[in-house]
């Protein structure tokens, strides 16, 4: 063992156990939703071009006094458009960091359930999922968990969501009835 941990890299053959107790720990997540591909690759493309618009948009005049004048533009200009170019950003951040777990967005590891990398709620507290049309007519599958709050999580929208609802509520409350020992049903169609 000691002669593999120096072929692999390691200084002493101490490192190896913690090494298999990280790789056990990766091995306990259960994904249970997916996302699509190409929504997340849209927007991403979208808020890249909204943001390079309106950036060409505000610097326009500015170029002929140079670099640091084209940033004063830019910076302090309209700051109505300013604030249009970092709303893009952030869009396009948080389409990116969807892109980057859209294989395991929906996952747990028997205790938690997790909602990417950003959120996670512990299993026990769960009480259902449930399909919700917003204000604007977008569905999303969102959690009722039981922490005394009137709120419920939103989980994924459904125009991103890869596998069925049906599924993911059902590997959902699976998940929620193995930490309870109770049998919950959970119906896949």
């Amino acid at each position: 063992m000691a002669r593999w941990a120096r072929r692999g890299g390691w200084r002493c053959a101490a490192a190896m156990p913690m090494y298999a107790a990280m790789l056990h720990a990766v091995s306990r997540q259960i994904v249970i939703g997916r996302l699509k591909t190409k929504p997340l690759l849209a927007g991403q493309l979208l808020c890249a071009l909204a943001a390079a618009g309106l950036a060409v948009r505000q610097v326009h005049g500015a170029w002929d006094g140079g670099a640091g004048e084209a940033v004063r533009a830019l910076l302090f200009g309209n700051l109505l458009v300013t604030a249009g170019i970092a709303a893009a950003l952030l869009g396009f951040a948080a389409f990116f960091r969807a892109w980057r777990w859209r294989d395991a967005f929906i996952w747990h590891d028997g205790a938690r359930l997790y909602r990417g990398g950003g959120q996670s709620w512990p299993l026990p507290l769960i009480r259902d999922v449930v399909i919700v049309k917003s204000e604007l007519g977008i569905t999303s599958l969102r959690l009722v968990v039981d922490d005394d709050s009137e709120v419920t999580r939103e989980l994924v929208k459904l125009y991103l969501l890869e596998d069925s609802p049906e599924a993911v509520r059902g590997g959902v409350m699976f998940a929620v009835g193995r930490t309870e020992g109770a049998t919950v049903s959970a119906s896949v169609h």
